[in-house]
């Protein structure tokens, strides 16, 4: 790889990168956190149904 290419891929990175950084508000960021605890959630008492209707007695 040469070092022009490597140049091209730090910029497209970069740039990528902060230009998403930018874009993404507060908000966004909170409604990611309370989507995944509700996931989180979800998925906890999902599994503890299934454990209990499909557990050997």
């Amino acid at each position: 790889m040469t070092n022009n290419d490597l140049q091209l891929r730090s910029g497209v990175v970069g740039g990528t990168f902060l230009s998403t950084i930018f874009n993404i508000s507060l908000h966004d960021i909170v409604f990611t956190v309370v989507m995944a605890v509700i996931g989180a959630v979800v998925s906890f008492f999902v599994s503890c149904l299934l454990r209990r209707l499909f557990s050997k007695k």
